[in-house]
């Protein structure tokens, strides 16, 4: 089995995240993060799990304005610099049967009050008819530029384990 999980991130938090999502699934099936530019643009027959995860921007998935505007705040130039998971999703074709689960990284508050990357992509999975293999999950950083918040690696990790667990079971 086969699972791939394609990420977007600015300050390098969800890319964090997504390693540790693919050390997870990795013990029960083969497991790549790749970094949404340099992801294929059609998920191949041979991946049963396709796991899609970025940052939440303005209560939802970046968009180009909001990643420009959080690239002012860093430092640094961000870790996806072309196209984000919005973009990337428009190419996912309707009413594919693989698998897939979403994941964020936000602000540890409720959800009402942050929005979620992972629900507003989980929804558009869902309208293109694909499988959801498991709730949108989040994973908390403690700023806007991070860190994490601590045990979110571990946790992510676990999550993996048990997407893997529901997938190849």
């Amino acid at each position: 089995m086969k699972a791939l999980v394609i990420y977007e991130s600015v300050f390098g938090n969800t890319k964090e995240i997504a390693k540790a999502v693919a050390d997870g699934l990795a013990s029960q099936m083969s497991a790549e993060a790749v970094e949404v530019g340099a992801a294929p643009k059609t998920v191949g027959d041979d991946v049963d799990l396709l796991v899609i995860g970025g940052p939440t921007h303005a209560w939802g998935m970046s968009r180009e304005r909001s990643r420009q505007g959080a690239v002012k705040d860093a430092n640094q130039g961000p870790v996806s610099a072309g196209i984000g998971v919005r973009e990337w999703l428009g190419a996912i074709e309707k009413g594919s049967s693989i698998a897939v689960a979403t994941f964020d990284t936000r602000f540890n508050k409720p959800r009402w009050l942050t929005g979620s990357a992972a629900r507003s992509a989980e929804k558009r999975l869902r309208r293109l008819g694909l499988r959801i293999a498991a709730p949108a999950e989040s994973f908390f950083v403690a700023g806007s530029t991070g860190p994490l918040e601590d045990g979110e690696l571990e946790r992510a990790r676990q999550w993996g384990e048990r997407l893997a667990s529901k997938v190849s079971g």
